[in-house]
């Protein structure tokens, strides 16, 4: 890997293993992640997950794209050194925009949450509509996948900035969390779209809300079901799936546990023990020389 870091004083709680019983790891800026976690236990039960919440910096969707690929980065060496065998960014905006950027920088792969979700919607419908942080609507992430797989596709999207504050604080079921509901969607039904996107992995959490909203004959896209798909395809690619017990999930954040632990009850069935970590400040790349010519 041609990059490097500072040394972050976390050391691991996984033992020396086979590579087939090491981690999955996966992260986001909190919560929002949890949606891809459920999937994980639903279609690989027997593989072992390693959660991290970027809780201390979110939401991620109003960070500048620098901004984005910083903590991606820190997030990645952090996980590296837990030993984990692939990563998912159960993040649109990381996924749009530092996926590119980070992917070649580790030994490991790294699967996003765009290029599942675009694959998904083109086969629901032609009139697609895409609810995202304001940041990965910028980026035109997901109108470019949908294009690039169905040119005759097309792609309307919404920024919607209250949203992830609005799930982080546990306020799905106020009227206010309603009506901002109401106004983000209001200009994608008026395009009469047939299929909406998830465009964050926290909206899923959203979903009694949204379906009262929109028309029934529109489908709904999560991204979470499907980037686990293509993760079963990558273990059985790469000879890694695990089929052995899985080891308790592993759940750490960079803020408050306890907010985390609160927030994630409501999700996950149960109150997860949750560690907090401190990342380092990961030092400017260091490219080969051969890669400068």
């Amino acid at each position: 890997m041609f990059y490097s870091y500072l040394s972050i004083n976390n050391p691991s709680d996984f033992p020396s293993r086979e590579p087939q019983q090491s981690p999955i790891g996966v992260f986001d800026s909190g919560v929002g992640g949890l949606t891809v976690l459920t999937q994980l236990y639903r279609q690989l039960p027997n593989e072992s997950i390693l959660y991290f919440g970027d809780t201390a910096r979110l939401p991620y969707g109003t960070r500048s794209p620098a901004e984005i690929v910083q903590f991606t980065r820190e997030i990645l060496c952090w996980m590296q050194q837990q030993q984990v065998k692939m990563v998912v960014m159960a993040c649109h905006t990381g996924s749009a925009l530092a996926l590119e950027t980070v992917r070649w920088e580790f030994p490991f792969p790294i699967l996003g949450v765009i290029l599942p979700g675009a694959k998904a919607a083109v086969k629901q419908g032609k009139r697609i509509g895409v609810i995202a942080t304001p940041a990965t609507a910028a980026s035109n992430a997901f109108p470019q996948a949908i294009q690039e797989i169905d040119s005759t596709a097309k792609v309307w999207q919404v920024g919607c900035p209250e949203f992830v504050p609005l799930i982080e604080d546990n306020r799905i079921n106020e009227p206010y969390t309603k009506e901002v509901a109401r106004r983000y969607l209001a200009p994608l039904i008026q395009q009469q779209i047939d299929t909406l996107i998830y465009g964050c992995t926290h909206y899923p959490h959203l979903s009694p809300v949204l379906r009262s909203l929109l028309p029934t004959s529109i489908k709904l896209v999560d991204p979470a079901i499907h980037v686990v798909k293509a993760v079963a395809c990558e273990l059985d690619l790469l000879g890694l799936r695990n089929n052995l017990p899985p080891m308790p999930t592993r759940f750490c954040v960079s803020g408050c546990p306890h907010q985390f632990i609160q927030s994630s009850v409501r999700w996950l069935g149960y109150a997860p023990v949750a560690e907090k970590v401190n990342l380092e400040t990961v030092l400017t790349p260091s490219y080969p020389l051969e890669l400068l010519d």
